[in-house]
């Protein structure tokens, strides 16, 4: 069975048709699916980063784009499918994806919790993280700050970035007042220990870094124009942003994800 598997598995990640049933099948045998030929240089000593995913819309996007670039391997944790997460000691890096999901709603998601976990042992063992969306939620919530609803806040905008986010090595290079998507309700405190970097004139904790490699952004930097179909499908009707703006959207957001990358091989 194992052999069979790895075949099909290998055709199709070959023609880019990776059924779900194929996944389903194939799950245990194979284990998470990695991305990537060859190891990077990254702080987990060329262990391949993880992608935890959501929903199956809200993939790595940039942040896998680039990732690729850098021959850097990832494997995507995909949570509706599996709730299984790695060992802190298997990986070089994480990235947590966004999602429809509360961060409060550790009933029926049994998963939040152990991200949570795994997330506060990435940081704390001095691993890169990034969180969007969902993932900057659960990333304040891992270091003892409490998720609350607020008002949507959703389509093309902009986010100011602070006089600390100006000193950032990740932030300090894109400018002072940055194209994003938003699309979220729930907002966060921030963290004890925690520096905000970017505020919206809705909601002030747009992003934030906990230490040298750990960020949470509230707002989607990490989409391009490549996403805008399944934007125009996924969100709320008239509210999903044009393709000038994502194209504006991508060149931040290549130069924030690069930098951040920087961080994490230096």
């Amino acid at each position: 069975m194992r052999r069979k598997c790895f075949y099909r598995f290998q055709e199709g990640l070959a023609t880019g048709r990776l059924p779900t049933s194929l996944y389903r099948e194939c799950a245990l045998q194979l284990g998470p699916r990695p991305i990537g030929s060859q190891p990077g240089k990254n702080g987990g000593v060329n262990k391949p980063w993880a992608v935890v995913k959501h929903v199956r819309v809200a993939g790595p996007a940039l942040v896998g784009a680039l990732l690729e670039e850098r021959s850097i391997r990832y494997i995507e944790y995909p949570m509706y499918e599996s709730p299984d997460l790695p060992s802190i000691t298997d990986i070089g890096g994480l990235a947590v994806m966004g999602g429809p999901l509360h961060d409060t709603d550790d009933f029926p998601y049994a998963h939040l919790p152990r991200e949570r976990t795994l997330i506060r042992e990435t940081v704390t063992a001095g691993l890169p993280m990034v969180g969007i969306c969902l993932g900057a939620q659960l990333l304040a919530t891992a270091f003892g700050s409490e998720v609350f609803r607020g008002r949507p806040e959703t389509g093309p905008g902009r986010v100011t970035v602070t006089e600390d986010g100006a000193r950032d090595p990740v932030f300090g290079p894109v400018g002072s007042d940055l194209p994003v998507v938003h699309w979220h309700q729930d907002t966060f405190d921030l963290p004890v220990g925690a520096v905000r970097l970017a505020s919206s004139p809705m909601y002030e904790n747009q992003a934030f870094t906990i230490g040298r490699l750990a960020y949470g952004f509230q707002f989607h930097a990490e989409m391009s124009r490549d996403q805008l179909p399944m934007m125009q499908a996924e969100m709320p009707e008239g509210t999903a942003p044009s393709g000038e703006h994502m194209d504006e959207v991508e060149a931040v957001g290549r130069k924030m994800v690069g930098s951040f990358l920087d961080l994490a091989e230096g």
